[in-house]
């Protein structure tokens, strides 16, 4: 079993991956919260507090999937200017770890959480099966990914540039001042801790955010001929009205295709962030 970490803008969470089956040993990890603006030592205890809960570690790998931007090679967070993790910015998440797990895994390795999440519901998910696929997350910002039979493509003219959605731009502005939690709210105009409020209060002009998203993904869904475009997140688990506003976008934008939630919610990640550093291990 391969232990795997996922730190999202609001929670983290772990749990044990069959390298066999490629299935979760638990369905639903426990999530634990964590602050966006939390102190180094506060984050890092999260993180080892969850890897502990999944059971031993010692000669084991550990991946954790993180959300970006982040020095993956290095295990250095590279946070500025995105309203998350600034307190990691420039700290050796890696060596934090290994001195604060105590028995030490055989590695810490680290990727990206919207890859991870891409490529678990590709390997054992909602688009297992499938060739080419694009990978959304939706939560305090936007995750993506393009793969293709489990590479992920990241240059070239079929798609964003470093394959990264949040790099778009929607009316001239950045998509993420649009399409992410700090936006959603400013559209939004009332209190309210995060965008699942909006979305219980009801305010479609604030959501339809979501629907611009779908017309700036169009042109490279279809310029990278992905069969289906899967979304996930803690946002998407509101399928019953964020599917309908990116379906629009979508269309919108000149593309038919499919858009499937995730199979795997809360375990996605987890999955594909085993799957990826046991294909590093075979390499």
């Amino acid at each position: 079993m391969i232990p795997a970490v996922e730190l999202g803008g609001s929670h983290v969470s772990a749990t044990r991956v069959s390298p066999v089956t490629w299935t979760a040993r638990d369905p639903r990890p426990p999530a634990r919260r964590v602050s966006p603006h939390a102190t180094a030592q506060e984050l890092i205890t999260a993180i080892t507090n969850a890897a502990l809960s999944a059971g031993p570690l010692a000669d084991l790998p550990l991946c954790l999937a993180v959300p970006g931007p982040f020095d993956y090679a290095e295990g250095i967070g590279r946070y500025t200017g995105v309203g998350k993790f600034d307190a990691i910015n420039g700290v050796d998440l890696r060596s934090a770890l290994y001195t604060a797990l105590g028995p030490r895994p055989a590695e810490i390795s680290f990727v990206n959480d919207a890859v991870a999440f891409g490529i678990g519901e590709w390997v054992a998910g909602a688009a297992r099966g499938l060739n080419r696929i694009a990978a959304i997350t939706l939560g305090t910002g936007v995750g993506s990914a393009f793969i293709d039979r489990g590479h992920v493509v990241q240059d070239g003219p079929s798609v964003p540039p470093q394959g990264r959605a949040d790099l778009l731009d929607i009316d001239g502005r950045p998509l993420e001042e649009t399409v992410s939690t700090r936006g959603i709210l400013r559209a939004h105009g009332r209190p309210a801790t995060g965008v699942i409020d909006v979305i219980r209060a009801g305010n479609l002009e604030a959501l339809d955010a979501y629907r611009r998203l779908g017309a700036a993904l169009a042109p490279w869904v279809n310029s990278f001929a992905a069969q289906a475009v899967v979304v996930g997140g803690a946002v998407a688990q509101s399928w019953n009205v964020i599917g309908p506003l990116l379906t629009a976008g979508l269309h919108d934008g000149g593309s038919t295709v499919n858009l499937l939630a995730a199979a795997n919610p809360h375990t996605a990640t987890h999955i594909g962030a085993a799957w990826l550093t046991s294909q590093r291990a075979v390499s």
